[in-house]
């Protein structure tokens, strides 16, 4: 067996069909298998499977596991020499699986893979990224693109006919080499949902992996589609992640320095919600979804005493 695709999935039995035909409309041009984890999806995911893809493996889960756990049971259980790790939200393009196996497994030193993800509206979407550090966070939420132009990724400038090393791929479409994974260890399962592949990805730089983006291999990616269904709450959940990674890979020092940042950001993005008051529709209400994040994360974050471990959304 050379290649495993895995998909984590919760309701998102339409997209998931779409997904699993895609892979079986353009499969690599070698024995590969895969596996679906359902998280206790309350749609027809699982029925939907056994009826349309009998061929596939199906693990089902009795309760949402996150994604760490359910792509680790996966792997496990899997065979292939190389991991793919798709989104049910996914539809692999012609070629972009053998694309990706073919770079992977000419290239020895590469430990992973990312394809050239694409919106709905088949323009370019962010895949890769610098690993996250303190400084480029600080940049980031105070919008501050000037002080960061020889660190940040403006992938819409890269040239689309060769691969490109990079420090972080996006996990919504990552392919992994197994042995690399044997050495580094599986997913973080204390990240119950986001920055699982961020801290994956640095193992893998660390142990001196490298890893490429593959503009030739193409996906097109929808985009949240779980997430969006508890969208508030991923928010939080998404800077606890954060918050977490920062730690692990760079001390406490620099979680207590994220976590002022984290800080000082809501404050000024509180003013949303009044001036959704004023603003008309639609954006108001863009404006109070967002006020109201902030303002649960300012909560969030003020009410710590130091203690960053990652709690698992009730979802």
């Amino acid at each position: 067996m050379i290649l495993s695709i895995i998909i984590v999935n919760w309701n998102t039995s339409e997209l998931l069909a779409k997904c699993l035909s895609s892979i079986y409309s353009h499969p690599p041009n070698c024995p590969f298998e895969v596996w679906v984890v359902d998280n206790a999806s309350g749609d027809d995911s699982v029925s939907m499977l056994r009826s349309r893809f009998p061929q596939v493996d199906l693990i089902e889960n009795l309760e949402n596991t996150g994604f760490s756990l359910a792509n680790n049971q996966a792997i496990r259980q899997s065979h292939g020499r190389y991991v793919l790790l798709l989104n049910p939200d996914t539809e692999v393009k012609p070629g972009a699986l053998q694309q990706m196996v073919y770079r992977i497994d000419t290239h020895p030193q590469v430990g992973a893979v990312g394809a050239r993800l694409l919106n709905p509206d088949g323009s370019l979407q962010t895949s890769c990224y610098a690993a996250p550090t303190v400084w480029r966070e600080f940049i980031r939420l105070f919008h501050l693109d000037f002080l960061n132009l020889h660190e940040s990724y403006k992938m819409e400038r890269w040239e689309t006919t060769q691969p490109r090393r990079v420090e972080v791929i996006q996990g919504a479409c990552l392919m992994l080499r197994r042995s690399a994974l044997d050495q580094i260890g599986l997913l973080d399962e204390g990240f119950f949902m986001y920055s699982e592949d961020v801290d994956l990805c640095m193992r893998l730089g660390k142990a001196g992996w490298q890893l490429y983006w593959l503009p030739q291999a193409e996906v097109l990616h929808h985009g949240g589609q779980s997430s969006q269904q508890v969208a508030e709450e991923m928010f939080l959940h998404l800077y606890q992640a954060k918050l977490a990674c920062i730690r692990k890979h760079q001390g406490n020092w620099a979680a207590v320095v994220y976590r002022l940042i984290l800080l000082l950001a809501s404050l000024p993005r509180l003013v949303l919600i009044p001036l959704s008051w004023v603003h008309i529709k639609p954006r108001s209400q863009r404006y109070q979804s967002l006020g109201r994040n902030y303002h649960k994360l300012l909560l969030n974050l003020a009410g710590r005493t130091g203690d960053e471990r990652i709690k698992r959304p009730s979802t």
